[in-house]
């Protein structure tokens, strides 16, 4: 045998001497599907748009009902993304650009509308305060959207930094469906209603830690919750039923101080074991 000839790989070639047979393609999923969570993202946004629209029409009701609505999507396209195995960048950047509209454009245009615009009643200074104020929140909707999607892969998932956008806007949104069906005007409410509204701004662009409702956030079980999750929300439920924007400003503001609250419980728990 000449010794300088390649020796035959019977590794590659298998014992008949004859190549394998190359590997099959892999199966590439359908592109249609991914139409189904994304559907869901532009109803968001059709609801936030319109909820624009309602508020310089006067129509707050419907208005506020949109924002909710919109809120009841953005979280139906995140699961329905995950079920059908569709997830993708396009789908996060899409549904960001849609919550700047339905969670930070329009609750700050609805709240303008309806009572902000009345600060010049009371002088050109503190009409000019009124729309930098719904610019504030809109603003801070737009960077609390922006850290998040910057930090989704690091953070603690039973944790939202900050108020989340859809809570912000469902505080704003309940407190003008409130006020409205109670027949009180937006006029005669500004002062609160710039509170809320900054309150709300800022809260979602602090550092305070509140719940996601998201599960324990570790092991295969990470996305259970405690049982008494469940008679809680269908307490909740029969709350919406018979009286739907009180119960979802009771839900908003609760929510809201649960932050504060929990940051100063876990506060003094340190100090007691220092």
């Amino acid at each position: 045998m000449d010794r300088d000839a390649p020796e035959r790989d019977d590794t590659q070639q298998g014992t008949t001497g004859r190549a394998p047979p190359p590997p099959a393609a892999p199966r590439l999923r359908g592109r249609g599907i991914y139409l189904l969570p994304n559907l869901f993202t532009t109803g968001g946004l059709f609801a936030g748009f319109f909820a624009i629209i309602a508020a310089s029409q006067g129509r707050f009701g419907a208005a506020c009902v949109a924002i909710f609505v919109a809120a009841v999507l953005d979280g139906i396209d995140g699961r329905v993304a995950r079920l059908t195995n569709t997830q993708s960048e396009f789908g996060v950047q899409y549904d960001s650009l849609a919550d700047l509209i339905s969670f930070g454009m329009a609750p700050a245009l609805v709240m303008y509308h309806w009572s902000l615009v009345a600060l010049r009643l009371d002088g050109p200074t503190l009409g000019k305060i009124g729309w930098l104020a719904a610019f504030l929140y809109a603003a801070c909707a737009a960077l609390r959207l922006a850290r998040f999607n910057s930090q989704v892969d690091v953070v603690d998932k039973r944790w939202f930094i900050g108020l989340a956008s859809p809570a912000a806007a469902g505080l704003m949104a309940s407190f003008v469906w409130t006020c409205d069906e109670l027949g009180l005007r937006g006029a005669d409410l500004r002062y609160a209603a710039l509170a809320v509204t900054v309150v709300a701004g800022l809260a979602m662009v602090s550092r305070i830690r509140y719940t996601s409702f998201k599960g324990s956030g570790t092991g295969p079980r990470s996305d259970r919750v405690p049982f008494v999750a469940l008679p809680i929300a269908v307490a909740v439920l029969i709350a919406l039923w018979i009286d739907p924007p009180r119960t979802l400003l009771a839900a908003s503001a609760l929510y809201l101080l649960s932050g504060p609250a929990q940051w100063i419980w876990r506060r003094r728990a340190r100090q007691r074991a220092a």
